[in-house]
């Protein structure tokens, strides 16, 4: 069985379901049949792109047959990268002294931190952000996961995880190190947001 009609099989695990209703003493069989295809229309970079599913219903309710098809679903909307992530601090420049002072992040001059309404700040990470935006956290800042990486998380892959270990030893700050033994260090800021440092080669 083929990888497409697995999980055809799987969405439409039954092609026809008879469900039987007794209402004031008048019988009504709904009957309906479900089929479902999906294709695959190219291959770039050795993966394949633009799934689409195209799914027809028949549906039979006294005699009366009603076909519907849906709309074909296409995967393939050009996604390039993740452009920034957010993170909540009760605390601007709290944070920002956290992420600029110690972890040498750069702000994003360029970016407008006065069209919004709460205060914030953009910081490089490489070609990509962190948007730090002072709004109240949903999320408590007692009882977390010790390890980060038990947590949502934000990871950032870095040169070297030793120098960001002495970093964060002369700072004060604490930190766990990956329990899977790759070399990758986790901390939180100063409102608990967890991060990972992951070590890359280029």
């Amino acid at each position: 069985m083929s990888y497409c009609s697995s999980m055809a099989s799987l969405l439409c695990p039954s092609p026809t379901v008879l469900l039987q209703h007794k209402v004031n003493r008048v019988c009504v069989t709904v009957s309906t049949n479900i089929t479902s295809k999906s294709y695959w229309t190219s291959v770039r970079n050795g993966r394949w792109h633009e799934l689409s599913f195209v799914t027809k219903a028949k549906m039979a309710v006294e005699g009366d047959v009603l076909e519907k098809e849906s709309v074909s679903v296409n995967a393939d909307y050009g996604v390039v990268s993740v452009h920034h992530v957010g993170i909540l601090c009760e605390n601007l420049e709290r944070s920002i002294d956290f992420y600029q002072n110690i972890l040498g992040l750069e702000i994003n001059e360029a970016r407008p931190d006065d069209k919004l309404p709460y205060r914030g700040a953009w910081l490089w990470v490489g070609s990509e952000m962190i948007h730090l935006m002072e709004l109240p956290n949903p999320d408590p800042l007692t009882g977390r996961p010790e390890h980060g990486g038990r947590d949502r998380h934000t990871c950032i892959a870095i040169r070297d995880v030793s120098k960001l270990k002495a970093i964060l030893d002369k700072a004060g700050i604490p930190y766990t190190l990956s329990r899977s033994g790759r070399p990758a260090i986790f901390t939180r800021d100063p409102d608990a947001n967890a991060l990972e440092f992951t070590q890359v080669d280029n």
